[in-house]
């Protein structure tokens, strides 16, 4: 064999061997590990590996045993069974390795990215009657829903969000959830759920508060403080409930926070904004701040979470942010410069009637009049009454149809479901959709009647 043949073969090889390992990286997953002793690696590992495997690659680097070393992500311990791609990680997530204090009793999932609604009682109904007679792909399936959530960067609008666990102490991820979350109110509010923490450095114990918070799920991870706010009142429209103005029937809906929950399609609600904008109709609340109640008149409907306004474009989301100013400047006793393109708020003592726009214009005038500043009493002044008329309007016939409230009862009509291995009949009292059989002890899923999953986990963990 010729030098020239040995060398095409040599750089042939070497060719070869550098795509494979361009497409093996391209395929892999780049991770983080974190101990609780504040060691941080940084690993590839392939989706298809077992956690099994993962804790062969990270405990050398640990100075640890495979045996000795638990994984934690998302506020649950994954046993080795569990495969990587079923994890919903991304690009640079971080998992949580520590040295075990005790065996794995349950075998718990991690949290998954989405959030699954009730689905109509009448396509369970169907599908349960037609179970016999559909194919497989005939078969009528429940809507997969999502968190939805505002990222502020990089993103910069509504997107899908997952939501990941840390302790309220040391702000660690390598904590344990004592039980699932069985409601917003559990994921909103502080020291609802407790936990086990395995931080050795922090200051609250083994037993330590949770804090649920929310990531974008559409970008790279940025790291354990990279989070986005949860836009909750944005959910799936798995219950088909239609849009108490225009009646259609969307998805996804925002549901008001009024004892019925009136639902609305995003358009109407952007309409909703933007027409009570323009007739400067929002509320100014000393708590929620510039927002506005339900359209249909409820009581006690204020949206809380103002972020939800994000979902008006920038030239209105600006209009929504001006006019708060304005508002609050006004509640609070100050005034707006009169001068056309000004506006600036002013606060000034109650007894001061010379006002100079100071940070804005430099005019000078009256407080009573807003006109020129002047000695003598004010010129009366004629003011000419506004008539807007608005383009949203809630229609009178949807507003019966378009409550959330209505359709989850209608939803849970259905009083028990039979255990998927035993066929139990089983009730339903509230909690999570993570059922345990009394019976076989079997784990399934209230919603999708299926062994308890990673899926399950994720989709309706809490509903």
């Amino acid at each position: 064999m010729s030098l020239l043949s040995i060398l095409f073969d040599f750089f042939q090889s070497v060719f070869h061997l550098i795509w494979f390992s361009r497409n093996s990286i391209t395929n892999s997953l780049s991770i983080y590990v974190k101990s609780n002793t504040g060691n941080t690696v940084s690993v590839d590992l392939d989706p298809k590996w077992d956690i099994k495997n993962v804790k062969e690659v990270v405990a050398p680097r640990l100075g640890l045993e495979p045996e000795e070393v638990k994984i934690i992500f998302a506020g649950k311990e994954l046993p080795d069974s569990v495969l990587l791609e079923e994890c919903d990680l991304g690009q640079q997530s971080i998992l949580h390795a520590v040295k075990s204090r005790k065996k794995l009793v349950s075998e718990s999932k991690p949290l998954c990215e989405t959030l699954l609604d009730f689905s109509l009682s009448e396509i369970s109904e169907r599908a349960e009657e037609e179970e016999t007679t559909l194919d497989d792909d005939e078969k009528i399936i429940p809507e997969k829903a999502h968190f939805y959530v505002y990222c502020a960067s990089p993103c910069k609008g509504m997107r899908t969000g997952k939501l990941r666990v840390r302790c309220a102490n040391c702000k660690s991820g390598a904590i344990t959830v004592d039980r699932d979350p069985q409601s917003w109110a559990d994921v909103l509010e502080s020291e609802r759920i407790s936990g086990h923490c395995e931080e050795e450095t922090c200051s609250s114990g083994p037993i330590s508060w949770v804090e649920f918070y929310f990531k974008c799920a559409e970008h790279t991870s940025q790291g354990e403080m990279d989070q986005a706010v949860p836009l909750y009142l944005i959910r799936p429209n798995s219950q088909h409930v239609p849009c108490l103005a225009c009646g259609d029937v969307s998805d996804p809906v925002l549901v008001f926070s009024c004892s019925v929950g009136h639902v609305t399609c995003l358009e109407c609600f952007n309409l909703y904004c933007v027409s009570r904008l323009r007739e400067r109709q929002f509320t100014m609340d000393e708590t929620h701040g510039y927002t506005l109640p339900c359209p249909a008149g409820c009581e006690d409907s204020l949206i809380k979470e103002i972020h939800h306004f994000h979902l008006l474009n920038d030239e209105h989301y600006a209009m929504y942010q001006r006019f708060g100013m304005e508002e609050y400047v006004l509640k609070n006793g100050g005034v707006l410069c009169p001068q056309p393109g000004c506006g600036a708020g002013i606060l000034v003592e109650p007894d001061c009637t010379r006002i100079t726009c100071a940070g804005g214009c430099g005019y000078v005038f009256c407080r009573n009049c807003l006109q020129g500043y002047h000695i003598g009493e004010c010129e009366t002044v004629e003011e000419i009454e506004k008539t807007g008329t608005s383009s949203y309007a809630v229609n009178p016939e949807c507003v019966s149809q378009a409550r959330w409230d209505e359709a989850s009862k209608v939803a849970i009509k259905v009083t028990t479901k039979p255990c998927p291995k035993c066929r139990t009949a089983t009730e339903r009292d509230g909690g999570c959709m993570h059922m345990l059989c009394t019976r076989c002890a079997f784990q399934w899923c209230w919603v999708c009647q299926i062994e308890w999953n990673r899926d399950c986990m994720g989709r309706h963990w809490f509903g």
